[in-house]
């Protein structure tokens, strides 16, 4: 076997007697700055070759696994791929997944050996999927990882004269019948970094490695934060995976910063700290008693307003790195409430099944963040969605998809991937729009999830559509000093007509302040909401009256942490859960309406004309 250059994409191709393969990302040097910046512009450059030699790779190295040979039969040309692979959905292909869950060998979908099964956030579905990855692929997601941290660094200056304080939390694993390992994906690398070796960990990072893969979340959260608080002039950036997991971090210091204070004053760590590991690395960081530091940390936390409190006790740090897009675009007032002013990065756009796109500009606004595809990551294809309306465009039992160099400007596309781990055309599930090209590759804004979240009679409410009315509708809460902190929905089906139900936990800019919003502001937010959505909600609603009044029911705060745990008790990850903006598990459903504190019912009808139609605006 040979290894034979080819063009300037730095791709090397090994040439047996049978087959060509790609090779795909390289294993980088972060140092190597200039390296990696023309590795980004060679592969956004060369998309369509990089994505032929991609899908050639996969398909010659899985040709003999019996998920392939069932479809195609030993042909495995492009042509032939489309033809006769199927685009499928997660419980399409379960059975393949549960078999080798079950000990049966990974040649079922994939050559290389399967190293662990990857558990989704589940909270879309209520319930886990296990993605299956090879070692291999976790060493691509490192390359990619590099990649996108080295655009932070490129775009903003000083990042390397301090260390990162990023909220990372592991769960509790499990195994399979076979014995094979079920983790998160931020488990997964986590747990890659060996704690023997893990200088580069200690070189970037405030936490030391063994605080971040503590099981125990409360133990690892608390350690964290202590953490950047004693060294709070090394912090360069903060951050956690999700906008909505950085604000859990905020709320779990307003309730505990008498704590810090206390274990700064007399330089020992609460005594319920009792993981060995989390002890041990605090106690790198507790060396001396420090009144002076405590002090100054008292006298910040205890101020009326928590606003710029990022700032105020981290004042070197120069960003905030949390997905900011899709569903989390509600947090962006939060966030920016509480950052000072500093800037917000979403970085990169990732599934479990697979990493897909980069922020090349990280200093953009967070609601203009879009994400470039990396072609060398998986073979990429888009199914068309219907614009507005979040419904596949076309019928999904032959359904019509594009190339990657083949999408459009302005179009909304879910993708469907075929991966190195063993997944063949297989829909995410989410929502994209193409808002241009960087070199040759698009890049796209996340929308959200392309599934319907609420439907009464012919409405069909996405959680795009969604976001933006209820979006509207907290701006009455300012003036009040409120915010909204959270929110989920459902569809109350019980009387007739139906409705939708909103679920909101409400917090104060000031501290301390009673949470007894004005009957009338809620109601109005009732009816802002209605206002915001589409027409043929409006018009069931008001002309064909199928649709009853919509319901804000306000619950007590802690309302959807108890919601989250619920959800993490049945595998969901901390770092990964994302709380869903509609419910229908009966489980969650009790945790909402035992905490619920105050009703309220829209008054007004929200507008419609006959000359609407079924548009939407």
């Amino acid at each position: 076997m040979s290894c034979t250059p080819t063009d300037k994409s730095g791709f090397c191709f090994f040439v047996d007697s049978q087959k060509q393969q790609a090779s795909m990302l390289p294993k980088l040097d972060p140092t190597n700055q200039k390296a990696c910046l023309s590795l980004l512009e060679d592969v956004t450059t060369n998309v369509k070759q990089i994505q032929d030699y991609v899908l050639e790779a996969i398909l010659s190295r899985n040709a003999q696994t019996e998920y392939l040979r069932g479809f195609l039969n030993g042909q495995l040309d492009k042509e032939s791929f489309k033809k006769n692979l199927p685009v499928v959905t997660y419980e399409d292909i379960r059975s393949y997944i549960d078999r080798i869950a079950n000990g049966e060998p990974s040649d079922l979908i994939c050559d290389r050996p399967i190293s662990v099964l990857l558990a989704s956030s589940g909270t879309s579905g209520g319930v886990p999927k296990l993605i299956p990855l090879t070692t291999e692929d976790l060493e691509q997601r490192k390359s990619f990882t590099s990649l996108s941290t080295l655009l932070i660094y490129k775009h903003i200056q000083g990042l390397n004269e301090g260390k990162s304080l990023m909220f990372y939390f592991v769960t509790r694993e499990s195994e399979t019948t076979s014995g094979l390992m079920v983790r998160t994906m931020l488990t997964s690398f986590l747990k890659s970094y060996k704690p023997t070796n893990s200088s580069f960990w200690d070189q970037t990072h405030i936490s030391p490695l063994a605080i971040s893969t503590c099981a125990d979340t409360t133990q690892s959260m608390y350690c964290q934060l202590l953490c950047g608080i004693v060294d709070r002039d090394n912090v360069a950036r903060l951050g956690a995976a999700f906008a909505s997991s950085f604000l859990k971090v905020i709320k779990f210091l307003k309730d505990h910063w008498p704590d810090f204070c206390s274990n700064i004053r007399t330089g020992r760590v609460s005594d319920w700290i009792t993981d060995a590991e989390c002890v041990s690395g605090i106690s790198k960081f507790l060396t001396a008693p420090n009144p002076e530091l405590a002090s100054l940390i008292e006298q910040e936390c205890s101020k009326t307003s928590w606003e710029a409190i990022v700032t105020r006790l981290w004042p070197k740090a120069k960003c905030i790195e949390a997905i900011v897009t899709g569903s989390m675009a509600q947090y962006i007032p939060l966030l920016e409430f509480y950052s000072g002013g500093l800037p917000v990065i979403s970085r990169s756009y990732v599934t479990s099944e697979c990493f897909i796109g980069i922020n090349f500009n990280p200093l953009c606004k967070p609601c203009d963040v879009s994400y470039t595809i990396i072609p060398s990551m998986g073979y990429f294809e888009f199914l068309e969605v219907e614009k507005d309306h979040q419904e596949a465009s076309h019928d999904s039992a032959k359904p019509l998809v594009v190339d990657l160099v083949d999408v459009k400007v302005g179009h909304d596309y879910e993708p469907v991937l075929t991966t190195f781990s063993g997944l063949y055309r297989y829909r995410v599930g989410d929502v994209l729009r193409v808002t241009g090209f960087y070199n040759n590759a698009p890049h796209f804004r996340f929308l959200g999830r392309q599934k319907v979240v609420l439907s009464i009679d012919m409405d069909k409410t996405s959680e795009e559509d969604l976001l933006k009315a209820v979006t509207n509708a907290k701006l009455l809460l300012e003036p009040h000093d409120l915010m909204l902190m959270d929110f989920t929905s459902r569809v109350d089906s019980t009387s007739f007509p139906g409705h939708y139900v909103l679920y909101w936990e409400l917090g104060s800019k000031v501290k301390n302040a009673k949470l007894e919003p004005d009957p009338n502001v809620l109601e109005e937010c009732c009816f802002i909401v209605e206002e915001s959505l589409d027409a043929v909600y409006r018009k069931l609603r008001k002309n064909d009256k199928s649709i009853g009044p919509l319901e804000i029911k306000v619950v007590k705060p802690g309302a959807f942490d108890e919601l989250m745990n619920l959800f993490v008790s049945r595998g969901s990850s901390v770092s990964q859960y994302k709380t869903p903006r509609s419910v229908t598990n009966e489980d969650a459903l009790k945790v909402l309406e035992k905490n619920v504190l105050s009703k309220f019912l829209s008054r007004k009808t929200p507008t419609w004309e006959l000359h609407e139609r079924y548009s939407t605006r």
